[in-house]
C-alpha cells in the first residue's frame, strides 16, 4: 500500500527536529538491512529506521509516532527467530543498538543496570572480575542484546538451572506509546501490587519500549563439570533425559543433539564429538566440589543404565568451552548443509520427549524434508532444525506446515508453541492451536490497555479471533485433533 508521500514528509521532518541526520535512515541500501531479523523467510521494508542515542528521543520518536498513527516496530541486535521485528512497510523501525551502557554494577545486591542495547555476553564479561555472571545465554549471546531478551524472555542452555530471563531481572524502565517513561519492578525482591514485569516480559515489543533493565547477577559455582555421552538411539537419550531430571538432580544445562546436528557442529565447530553417535547429550553440573562429585557418579549411572555407549568428562574449562561451543554453533554450522533452514521451537513434558522425537521423524518423512535436532532437553524446550530450499517452489511452504505440525504435537502432549523464541509473525497461527477465544480476548484486552491504537508491533504475537476462525484452526479446545492418530495425553 502507497504510503501519502506529504505524511512521510512531515514524519521525517519532525525526526529531524528530535535526531541527528545520522541517527534517520531513509535510502533503500540503508533501510534492507531492517527488513527481516533472524528469521530471513519472511521480509518487509521499512518506510523509515530511527536509533536513538538517549532515552528522551526515545519517548520523543513514540509521541511523534502516536500522534500521526504511524506503527511502531522496536529492534534490538535483528538476532529473533520468529520474525517479532518483522517491519511494517507503512511504519518504522526503532532501533535501540545505541543505547548500549551498562549504567550501573551494584555487587552488594547482586545487580546491575543496563540499557537494551547492551548485549548478553557484554554483561557477564563486565562482572566476571568479581566472580559474577548474568545466567540466561542464549546461542546468540555473542550478539544478541538484552532488551530483545527481555522482549522474547530468551533463556539458553543453563536455563534448566537458572531461569529465563524473568527469572533473572528485577526493574524495567518502559516508555509507553504515549511517551511516558515508568518503572515496573523494584531493584530488591519483592513488589506490591500486580506483576506486570512478568506480563512485559515476554510481550514482544507490544506494550511498550523497553530503555533499561536491571538485571540480576549469579556468583559464579565453586566447580564445574561437563560430561558428554553418547547414545546408539535417539529414543535412549530422551529417556536418560527424563530419569535424570526425576532423580532429583538439576544440571545446569541439559541439551541434546541427534545425529545430523552432531555431523553439522562438529564439522564447523571441531569440538570432539563423536559422529557416528545416534545423539548425544551435554550434562554440565556445578556446585560445591563435593556435591559436583556425587552428582556426576549419579548422573553417570543414569547414563549407562539407558545404554550411554561413552561417558567422557571434560577435565578442563577450555575443555568444557570446546564441548559447549560445538553445541552454541548448531544452528550456523546447519546453514553450511543445507540452503535454507526453518528453526522451530517448541516445549513439551520431557516425559514425552522419546514419542515427540519419533514423530518428528514421521513428519520429516511425510514432508520428504531433513531434520536435525537439538533440544535444551532438560526443560523440553526443542529446537528441530527443517532443511529446505527455498528455491524450489513449495519448499518453503512446506516446511512451515511441517513446523506447524510440530508445534501442535507439543500442545497436543501438553506442551507449549514456543520456549524462548516468541511468537512474532511466524507462529501467529499456530496460537490458535495453543488457546481458546476467551484466552485470546483476554490477550487483546491487555494489548487495547497498554497501547489503544495497536501502535506498537502491530499483527504480533496475537492473532484475531477472525484469523482463527479463518483457519479453523481453533481445533485442540474442541475436540477435533488435526492428527487423530496422535496419543491423547
Amino acid at each position: 500500500m502507497q504510503f501519502d508521500p506529504d505524511l512521510k514528509a512531515r514524519l521525517l521532518f519532525q525526526f529531524n527536529e528530535i535526531l541527528p541526520a545520522e541517527c534517520i535512515l531513509t535510502a533503500e541500501e540503508d533501510l534492507r538491512p531492517y527488513e527481516c531479523d533472524g528469521l530471513t523467510a519472511y521480509r518487509r521494508v521499512p518506510l523509515a529506521v530511527v536509533l536513538p542515542v538517549t532515552t528522551e528521543q526515545v519517548q520523543q520518536v513514540v509521541q511523534t509516532c502516536a500522534r500521526m498513527n504511524i506503527p511502531v516496530v522496536a529492534r534490538g541486535a535483528g538476532t529473533g527467530l520468529s520474525g517479532g521485528a518483522l517491519p511494517e512497510e507503512n511504519g518504522i523501525i526503532l532501533g535501540l543498538s545505541r543505547l548500549n551502557k551498562i549504567l550501573e554494577v551494584d555487587t552488594d545486591n547482586l545487580i546491575a543496570r543496563v540499557q537494551p542495547g547492551v548485549r548478553n555476553l557484554a554483561i557477564s564479561q563486565a562482572v566476571d572480575k568479581h566472580g559474577l555472571f548474568y545466567a540466561p545465554d542464549p546461542s546468540s549471546q555473542i550478539a544478541c542484546s538484552i532488551g530483545g531478551n527481555v522482549a522474547e524472555n530468551s533463556g539458553g542452555v543453563h536455563c534448566l538451572k537458572y531461569g529465563l530471563t524473568v527469572h533473572n531481572i528485577q526493574q524495567i524502565r518502559l516508555v509507553t506509546i504515549d511517551g511516558e517513561l515508568v518503572t515496573i519492578g523494584t531493584e530488591t525482591l519483592d513488589n506490591p501490587g500486580y506483576d506486570l514485569l512478568a506480563l512485559l516480559t515476554g510481550s514482544e515489543g507490544m506494550l511498550g519500549i523497553v530503555v533499561e533493565v536491571t538485571v540480576k547477577l549469579t556468583v559464579k559455582p565453586q566447580t564445574v563439570q561437563v560430561l558428554m555421552a553418547d547414545f546408539p538411539e535417539v529414543v535412549a537419550a530422551g529417556e536418560a533425559v527424563a530419569a535424570i531430571i526425576s532423580s532429583g538432580i538439576i544440571p545446569a544445562g541439559l541439551e541434546m543433539m541427534d545425529n545430523p546436528a552432531i555431523r553439522a557442529a562438529e564439522a564447523f565447530a571441531k569440538a570432539g564429538y563423536p559422529v557416528d553417535a545416534a545423539a548425544i547429550l551435554l550434562c554440565e553440573l556445578d556446585g560445591t566440589e563435593t556435591e559436583v562429585a556425587e552428582q556426576a557418579a549419579s548422573v553417570s549411572a543414569i547414563l549407562q543404565r539407558y545404554g550411554a555407549s561413552n561417558i567422557h568428562t571434560a577435565t578442563t574449562a577450555s575443555e568444557r568451552a570446546k564441548l559447549w561451543a560445538g553445541r552454541k554453533s548448531a544452528f550456523p554450522a546447519v546453514g553450511r548443509i543445507s540452503p535454507d533452514y526453518y528453526c522451530m521451537d517448541g516445549t513439551i513434558p520431557r516425559k514425552h520427549l522419546a514419542h515427540v522425537l519419533q514423530k518428528i521423524n514421521d513428519f520429516s518423512e511425510q514432508y520428504g524434508l531433513r531434520v536435525a535436532n537439538v533440544f535444551h532437553a532438560g526443560d523440553g524446550n526443542l529446537h528441530p532444525l527443517i532443511l529446505y530450499d527455498a528455491n524450489r517452489p513449495g519448499e518453503l511452504e512446506k516446511a512451515e506446515q511441517f513446523g506447524a505440525d510440530i508445534l501442535a504435537l507439543c500442545v497436543k502432549v501438553g506442551g507449549s508453541i514456543t520456549g524462548e523464541h516468541g511468537v512474532g509473525h511466524e507462529k501467529i497461527d499456530s496460537m490458535c492451536v495453543q488457546f481458546t477465544e476467551p484466552a485470546l480476548e483476554m490477550f487483546h484486552a491487555i494489548k487495547r490497555a497498554f497501547d489503544p491504537a495497536e501502535l506498537l508491533n502491530p499483527g504480533k504475537a496475537v492473532p484475531t479471533l477472525h484469523r482463527c476462525a479463518e483457519l479453523g484452526a481453533m481445533h485442540v479446545h474442541r475436540g477435533q485433533l488435526s492428527h487423530p492418530e496422535l496419543p491423547r495425553f
